[in-house]
């Protein structure tokens, strides 16, 4: 048993930790206490920041209550402190002034929590910060004021930020406005686009450039071709300079891999057409040129060489063309044997008939103005055969139509014995040779005293006759038959061929009539004398193409970029022709022109003098040309024309015709006639 002093001893000390400890925990609850009460303070201070005018107010009586009651000294910037999270996730503190803060800020009161959160949405809406107020003092008084009136309404919105919200959403709507319209307007005008491309996009095939073509499946289907050709180039080249450096060897190694490589190309013009070996020798020619190469490469020589050879490349392409030139006129004004044998059968036939059966019906109807009259001058019996048959297929009223046909001595009787054997239903024909016509003698007719004449047979037979093709091939155009026959220059003399007619069709015997031609003769003319569709594109088929504008006589009188227009397919006012002298016109011409100064020969250089300005435009859908020499024309515009023309030297019938554009000939030719089919004129031969 412990004694009584020490019992004490240890109740005393007990006491004292005991007392120790509350001492410890009431300063740890008032230091608590003033930190809390300090916090409310800076709050209070920091709240109250409005903009609005009775923010303002209350924000004036806080401060000045709270300068009467504290003691502190109040900041006026004060640091605020934000948190964020970065792009990695981080959380980051910076501190920032309320000075830089915009007067758009709006400050919240931390001590109503469901107040604070109620406004939290709205005073930091398009903000991602979290962001903490910190000041240094303020009095327990200012808190006591502050508790005194609680919020109980969210803070109003400062009004420089809904004006700014409200235009930013008006401009959001505007600009989708915008695009949404800009976008209808983008993709209708896309569309009309589209339509209109359609519309002249030209379906028909271009010969063998076509992209659908089988050799036209691989970008590189002549790659080994060319490379070739290249390699030949470069032994000629390289050949010529080992024969000036006297190196043999590699002279006669380049000529004759050279000749092996041309024979393994032929004819070939693709890949696919090369033989079995051609790789080979491209290798082999390979091979012996780097050897060339690495003896005899001097850039500026190589580049002298190169260029001599592409000199002589171009003088031996220009007399090609001379040539072709001249071949294509020679086999344009030849004509094939079955053609021949045609005249020849029915002109023998024409002559066993009796002079009754030689004679045609109607004939009353031909100078009757109330009917369709149309004017065909040939000495082709077949291509006349096709304007008439054409013509009357087509045709509404075929009994109301009068064909006036205008031939030569050598070719009548087989003209009229075709028309006798093959009349076409309900129309009327008649046959007539040029020769009969009296009247146009040399005398009268200028033209026809300038063929006659000994400068124009010198002109003709012996001055431009050449040795060879290609030197002669500028002029031998103008030495075809057709130049030499008054029936090409019988145009300019329709009143006088059809005094008793009012208006008449001239039609070539290259042509082929598609549809009924009888609006033709409502078409107003508006005082002219001549209707025909113009030809000119551009710069193309103008005056100057077909005059001569260096001199005067011509200079003074046209305009070189007026449009020309086509003999073909015309109709003529022939009350308009007499009443303004056009025969004297022409004649006129034709007599200044007896040098050939003005133009060449031809008869649609002294056309269009003659009808200069007395000519009316037709819509080019009655008469579409150039089948007779370009293969590239719109198919849509032939199929839908009133009248194809086939000028040029690519005739239907000759084997020269364009293949394609045959077709639209052949189907009006009479295959099962019997005499056809005795010169052997059949679907293979016009095909």
């Amino acid at each position: 048993m412990k004694p009584p002093c020490r019992r004490l001893t240890l109740s005393l000390s007990r006491l004292v930790i005991v007392i120790f400890l509350v001492l410890i925990h009431i300063a740890l609850v008032a230091a608590d206490a003033f930190d809390t009460l300090t916090v409310q303070r800076e709050i209070i201070e920091a709240w109250p920041l409005f903009d609005c005018p009775q923010c303002m107010d209350k924000k004036e009586q806080l401060h000045t209550k709270s300068m009467a009651v504290g003691n502190h000294q109040i900041e006026k910037d004060i640091d605020i402190i934000v948190t964020y999270t970065d792009t990695s996730g981080a959380i980051r503190i910076r501190t920032v002034k309320s000075k830089d803060l915009s007067a758009s800020w709006v400050w919240k009161n931390p001590i109503n929590d469901k107040q604070a959160k109620d406004e939290g949405s709205e005073s930091l809406e398009d903000q991602h910060d979290t962001r903490v107020l910190d000041t240094n003092e303020l009095s327990a008084n200012e808190h006591a004021d502050v508790n005194e009136q609680p919020l109980k309404t969210p803070f109003p919105m400062h009004p420089a930020k809904l004006r700014r919200r409200a235009l930013r959403q008006e401009r959001r709507d505007r600009r989708t406005a915008e695009l949404i319209q800009g976008g209808d307007k983008r993709e209708t005008q896309m569309r009309s686009a589209a339509i209109e491309r359609a519309k002249t996009f030209d379906t028909s095939v271009k010969a063998k450039y076509s992209i659908w073509r089988k050799e036209y499946e691989s970008p590189n289907s002549d790659s080994t071709l060319k490379l070739m050709l290249d390699q030949i180039i470069m032994a000629k080249a390289y050949a010529s300079i080992a024969k000036a450096k006297n190196a043999t060897a590699i002279y006669d190694s380049l000529i004759k891999h050279s000749k092996r490589s041309q024979q393994a190309i032929g004819e070939a013009t693709y890949d696919s057409e090369l033989g079995p070996s051609a790789v080979d020798r491209a290798k082999e020619m390979g091979h012996i040129l780097s050897l060339a190469k690495d003896q005899f490469y001097d850039c500026i020589l190589m580049a002298r060489k190169l260029r001599v050879m592409l000199q002589s490349t171009e003088a031996n392409v220009e007399e090609v063309k001379k040539k072709s030139a001249s071949l294509t006129q020679l086999a344009a004004k030849t004509v094939p044997r079955p053609l021949h044998c045609l005249p020849l059968v029915l002109t023998t036939d024409y002559f066993l008939l009796s002079d009754e059966k030689k004679k045609f019906s109607n004939s009353r109807s031909l100078e009757d103005p109330s009917l369709y009259h149309y004017a065909i001058f040939s000495d082709n019996v077949l291509a006349t055969s096709v304007v008439v048959n054409s013509t009357v297929l087509h045709a509404k009223e075929p009994g109301k139509h009068v064909f006036h046909i205008v031939t030569d001595k050598l070719n009548f009787a087989a003209m009229k014995m075709w028309f006798l054997v093959n009349s076409p239903a309900g129309s009327t024909i008649q046959v007539q040779n040029v020769d009969d016509f009296t009247w146009l003698n040399s005398s009268y007719c200028p033209v026809l005293r300038q063929l006659e004449s000994s400068r124009m047979k010198e002109y003709y037979f012996k001055a431009h006759q050449t040795s060879s093709l290609a030197a002669g091939s500028d002029n031998l155009k103008y030495r075809n038959p057709k130049y030499l026959s008054m029936l090409n220059h019988l145009r300019f003399y329709l009143p006088e061929v059809y005094p008793k007619l009012d208006k008449i069709l001239f039609l070539d015997d290259d042509i082929v009539v598609q549809k009924d031609l009888t609006p033709l003769w409502s078409v107003d003319l508006h005082g002219m004398v001549n209707g025909a569709v113009e030809t000119c594109k551009e710069s193309f088929h103008r005056f100057d193409k077909y005059l001569n504008f260096s001199n005067p006589k011509i200079s003074d009188n046209f305009d070189p970029d007026a449009c020309g227009w086509a003999f073909g397919m015309n109709m003529f006012d022939l009350k308009e022709w007499k009443k303004r002298d056009i025969t004297g016109i022409y004649h006129g011409w034709q007599n200044m022109n007896e040098e050939r100064t003005l133009w060449k020969l031809g008869t649609l250089p002294p056309g269009l003098i003659t009808f200069y300005n007395l000519t009316h435009p037709l819509d080019r859908g009655w008469h579409v040309l150039g089948l007779g020499y370009d293969p590239a024309l719109n198919q849509t515009e032939i199929e839908n024309a009133a009248v194809v023309h086939y000028n040029g030297n690519y005739k239907p019938w000759l084997d020269l015709a364009i293949s394609k554009y045959k077709s639209y000939w052949s189907r009006y030719v009479i295959f099962d006639n019997p005499y056809l089919q005795l010169c052997n004129i059949n679907t293979f031969m016009l095909s």
